[in-house]
């Protein structure tokens, strides 16, 4: 991770890796294969990868299609052994392990779930919270070494107590049922919600979402999967069974005793920058990093399989870490042919997208993207492949701790000989061409629509908080323009106008901005001012993303807060949407300097959602706002009361 430094005429700069945590400068010392060993102080202690294996959270199913159905779920502490060679280490789980139970339902199957506290008062809250720093220019950073670098734990953040609510995200549920974050409840109370589960078969995931402190809570093990099964995807015939697995990916850090040796603590260890512009002095806390990767709460698990088909359910539940998936051989070298993608976070793509790795390019995974993978181990009996995390600056498998990645290895696949099942019979499943018939892509023409822009700044000198802000902007007529001024955005489009917009929010507990009309269709457009790469997630509504376009702007002034030239198209830099991205999705990667439109349908709920930047410290630090969805005859008689209720803060942007 690189320092903030000051670009020649323009804003004070985050570099692409300052707060991408694919990125980042840390200590540790890897090698290729083999141990792992972290060093700190004078002790040291050894994690050998692949040594335990992969933990399959166990499965609930609510009996009684069709029919409400009321299960309890409770919030418990639990001591977890991440690696066995580590003491077992504290942390809580929904019913009491890490991740939760796998929550699996039939489309229209209406469940209602109490997600009951059951943690008691006065526990210890099982995450050590150290910051470290500030941080020179040009220093290493801090944040990946084990331990706490002789820093005294946070005070506030060991004296939380268990106040938690839990989302379903991506679920559509009215905002009463939603895990709203103000809405968390202590020990012995239950948060009731309602999932009517009305939508195509979809991986979902749930997570806590507490105001202020869902980082640490999360952190701390609150997730787990939920899955929803349909006829369409029934009639695929895709792996099932033993051949159907959740991967719950997320980065991990531990603290160390006072010899230097691991003891199993969770450590959130974050680093504090200093910015070198001469007015943006305020220290800035970058996203957690950890050096550790766990799959479904263990660290380098392996899985012995079949020389068959399987389906992995993968979700990144990282704080920040966004993963750089690498499938190689017990050489580093990349497999080819063999991983297939078929979903994205709303359910299936509408055909197989091939993950191929030519020359070791990665599938990205950005904190709460999922992936619906399937691997076809066939032809690899005997074969021992892993999946590991690919640093920016060396090939797979290869530690690259310049990029935050002192530690590749994620988990290890062990096929077994001959063939599969009882009978040892090859296995039979031929992947489809087309996997969803009853998709269809949004038409930008012909959907009737409103706009909203929504800025991502880098941290600005007027009334900011030292933290990238989110910011709710709406279109100024051209008589009321005046520029520069603070909280003024012009932006020339890829048509080659150029719009002013002025700033109407920046923090979460600013007026509502945006209400909507159930049942109506909107495009929104993110546009990255700085660094790093957001992951903009909202709830609720299912999205497709129309378009990637990239844009210089070296215009936008973090000491004015606003720009001195407008913002533009970028022609020089042609962007495409991938593929894998070409399906339904609830998280938006939004790159530097990039602008990304994406259109969404808000049906099925009424009531107050929110969205947010899934970087779990950036939307603690407020990179999130709410919006309402009511009735549209509702709608007509709203007061507005300079909310935009009458879609007054409706910005187009192509």
């Amino acid at each position: 991770m690189t320092e903030i430094a000051e670009t020649t005429g323009g804003p004070t700069a985050f570099p692409e890796n300052a707060f991408d945590p694919a990125g980042a400068a840390g200590g540790g010392v890897g090698s290729p294969g083999g141990e792992i060993t972290g060093r700190t102080g004078a002790g040291s202690f050894e994690l050998t990868p692949y040594t335990d294996p992969l933990q399959v959270p166990r499965v609930l199913r609510p009996d009684e299609p069709d029919v409400r159905k009321e299960i309890e779920i409770a919030l418990r502490p639990a001591w977890v052994r991440l690696h066995s060679q580590l003491p077992p280490t504290l942390m809580w789980g929904y019913d009491g392990t890490v991740p939760g139970p796998t929550i699996e339902v039939r489309r229209g199957q209406r469940i209602r779930i109490a997600w009951t506290n059951r943690i008691p008062r006065g526990s210890e809250y099982p995450v050590t919270a150290v910051e470290v720093g500030p941080t020179p220019a040009g220093q290493p950073l801090p944040h990946n070494r084990p331990g706490r670098e002789g820093v005294k734990p946070d005070r506030n953040v060991a004296a939380l107590p268990a106040w938690s609510v839990t989302h379903l995200h991506g679920a559509q549920t009215g905002g009463g049922n939603d895990g709203w974050a103000d809405n968390a409840v202590g020990y012995g109370d239950a948060q009731l919600s309602e999932y009517p589960n009305d939508h195509q078969a979809v991986q979902w995931w749930y997570h806590d979402h507490a105001m202020n402190i869902t980082r640490w809570n999360v952190y701390a093990g609150l997730v787990g999967t939920y899955l929803v099964r349909d006829d369409e995807e029934d009639a695929l015939g895709l792996p099932s069974g033993d051949r159907e697995l959740p991967l719950i990916l997320a980065d991990r850090n531990l603290d160390t005793d006072d010899d230097g040796r691991l003891n199993g603590r969770l450590l959130h260890k974050t680093s504090v920058l200093i910015a070198s512009h001469p007015e943006t002095r305020k220290p800035v806390t970058l996203p957690f990093v950890g050096p550790y990767s766990t799959v479904n709460g263990t660290i380098w698990p392996y899985l012995d399989t079949d020389p068959a088909w399987y389906r992995f359910r993968l979700v990144n539940a990282s704080n920040a870490r966004s993963y750089n998936l690498v499938l190689v051989d017990e050489e580093n070298n990349p497999v080819p042919g063999v991983v297939h993608q078929i979903g994205s976070d709303g359910g299936l793509l509408p055909r197989p997208v091939p993950v191929d790795f030519p020359g070791g390019e990665p599938l990205i995974a950005a904190p709460a993207e999922r992936f619906d993978l399937l691997i076809d181990f066939r032809e690899l009996a005997g074969r021992r492949l892993r999946l590991v995390n690919k640093g920016r600056n060396q090939p797979p498998g290869t530690p690259d701790v310049a990029d935050s990645v002192p530690y590749p290895q994620i988990m290890e696949f062990r096929v077994g000989e001959g063939g599969y099942g009882t009978a040892k019979e090859p296995d039979s499943f031929v992947l489809p061409e087309v996997l969803s018939g009853s998709f269809r892509r949004f038409d930008h023409e012909l959907i009737d629509h409103g706009h909203r822009l929504i800025v991502l700044t880098p941290p600005v000198t007027v009334g900011g908080g030292g933290h990238p802000e989110i910011w709710e902007m709406r279109e100024l007529p051209p008589a009321d323009v005046r520029v520069p001024t603070e909280g003024v955005i012009q932006v020339k489009g890829s048509d080659g106008k150029v719009r002013t917009y002025q700033r109407t929010s920046r923090t979460f507990n600013d007026g509502l901005g945006f209400t909507i009309g159930e049942g109506s269709h909107e495009q929104w457009s993110f546009l990255n001012l700085g660094a790093p790469t957001h992951p903009m997630h909202i709830h609720l509504a299912d999205f497709q993303v129309l378009a990637r376009e990239a844009f210089d702007v070296r215009g936008f002034d973090t000491s004015l807060g606003g720009t001195r030239s407008p913002v533009a198209f970028d022609p020089s830099r042609p962007l495409s949407v991938p593929p894998n991205e070409q399906g339904w999705k609830d998280v938006f990667r939004v790159t530097s300097a990039e602008l990304v439109k994406v259109m969404g349908h808000f049906d099925g709920a009424y009531g107050r959602f929110m969205y947010h930047c899934h970087l779990l410290e950036h939307e603690d630090m407020g990179m999130m706002r709410p919006f309402v969805v009511m009735p549209p005859e509702a709608l007509k008689l709203d007061h507005g009361g300079g909310h935009g209720g009458h879609g007054g803060h409706r910005a187009r942007n192509g």
